[in-house]
């Protein structure tokens, strides 16, 4: 882009709620499939650092949903984002992260990475999911209190989750009414319409047994409970407009051979686009049907996901395992985050105290036999040249995993630190070419 684009034209909102598990992500993608099938173009967007929902959401709408985070993107790449994405769309529809306001304590670069921030950003308004399924007009004083806690911030009204019954619905229904705040709509508990979950979240959308036949019956459920009308009429333009930025990531290569199974699925789609925006070429592989990286590739990228749980096959994996030593030999850059980061190590410990002998093109042994969770956004300055970047350039990321680093053998990639600004103990290894760590980027500061 030469100059700064303006906002997108599409009508926007954000699914939110008071805390998490209140049942925003079930909501938003009811709303996204139930619009979706009155012939709207929905846009799906997801506020923060997360792999699993954008994935439910693309399923829902047939279109790639993007994230939008405040605290490591900057206020043009987000406006860029919406635009783009929002430029042959009829509506958008943003779900938010954990409770409304809940951010980290210092802002970041734009804001603390908050639903709400989102909210003040791009003037959407806000569609409040409460679940009531242990309160009754106590939830009208909640969502009087969500209204007002920022003037910044447009609540446009309520949908209440997991009523049990016309008779615990209508007080509650009679409260918000009373305080002018408009009930959108009312969904009965039923846990037909529940998703699974697993220690990182939901359960991949790839894996849901009838994924197609789900969201519609959850759409169903949404079309009779909640009025799509009053949805579509409370959505407004985003109001942010986009600037000219770099890629996300500089491209690590001109080919990249990129994994992509039920291993290795954690990759932001922002990041994708900006390395095809740059001129770089994406070779998928699946490590888990034994394919080696393209022989031609340049870099090969090893994203996040869930090894842990294929350790005994990707240990087998020889034409995968093969290949990666092949491409250090020819000097591709290779670079793994988190899951893929383990998968470069030497071994992988599952949950059962088994040891899987992995790549070996790092010194790096985990184990999630030996559970700790490391969670938070991370700024990190690289050490060393690789396929993050050049030697001292900043990196805007986040971490989340269970896994125990046992011992690692290698020089540091990175030096890293928290949303607080306190040192983390996670610094990432490099050997050569090979690079490796905990930390997903989601910008590199330019």
């Amino acid at each position: 882009m030469s100059g700064p684009v303006a906002p997108s034209e599409a009508r926007g909102l954000i699914i939110s709620a008071v805390r998490s598990g209140a049942g925003k992500t079930t909501l938003s993608l009811g709303l996204m499939r139930a619009l979706t099938r009155r012939g709207l173009a929905v846009q799906p967007f997801k506020s923060g650092p997360d792999y699993i929902d954008p994935a439910f959401h693309e399923a829902a709408c047939g279109r790639p949903s993007f994230n939008l985070d405040s605290w490591a993107m900057p206020r043009g790449l987000i406006g860029a984002l919406i635009a783009r994405a929002g430029a042959s769309a009829d509506m958008t529809i943003a779900e938010g992260v954990m409770g409304l306001f809940d951010g980290v304590a210092a802002e970041g670069r734009t804001a603390r990475g908050a639903t709400a921030d989102l909210a003040a950003l791009t003037g959407w308004p806000v569609v409040l999911v409460l679940d009531v399924s242990a309160q009754s007009e106590t939830a009208a004083a909640v969502a009087l209190g969500c209204k007002l806690y920022r003037d910044d911030v447009r609540v446009a009204g309520v949908i209440l989750n997991r009523v049990a019954s016309e008779g615990h619905e209508r007080p509650i229904r009679d409260a918000l009414e009373r305080i002018g705040i408009p009930v959108l709509g009312a969904m009965r508990r039923r846990a037909a319409i529940a998703l699974p979950d697993r220690h990182l979240g939901l359960v991949q959308a790839g894996e849901h047994a009838d994924l197609d036949g789900w969201l519609d019956t959850l759409a169903d459920e949404v079309a009779s409970q909640v009025s799509l009308d009053a949805i579509e009429a409370s959505a407004a333009p985003c109001m942010l407009a986009a600037e000219p930025s770099a890629p996300p990531l500089p491209p690590p290569g001109q080919r990249i051979a990129v994994a992509r199974d039920r291993a290795f699925s954690f990759l932001y789609p922002h990041m994708l686009q900006g390395w095809r925006d740059a001129g770089a070429e994406i070779l998928f592989f699946s490590p888990l049907a034994d394919e080696a990286p393209d022989a031609s590739a340049d870099a090969v990228w090893l994203p996040g996901g869930y090894p842990e749980l294929h350790a005994g096959r990707l240990a087998a994996a020889s034409r995968f395992l093969g290949g990666l030593h092949e491409a250090v030999m020819r000097g591709a850059r290779i670079h793994g985050e988190c899951g893929g980061y383990m998968v470069l190590g030497a071994g992988l410990e599952d949950a059962d105290g088994v040891r899987h002998t992995m790549a070996g093109l790092l010194g790096l042994e985990t184990s999630f036999a030996r559970r700790k969770l490391h969670l938070g956004y991370r700024r990190a300055r690289l050490l060393a040249d690789s396929a993050l970047g050049s030697t001292g350039g900043t990196l805007w990321g986040h971490e989340f995993h269970y896994a125990s680093t046992l011992s690692v053998a290698d020089a540091p990639l990175l030096d890293a630190l928290d949303a607080r600004g306190e040192p983390c103990a996670e610094r990432g290894a490099r050997r050569g070419n090979v690079s490796g760590t905990f930390f997903h980027a989601i910008a590199v500061e330019s």
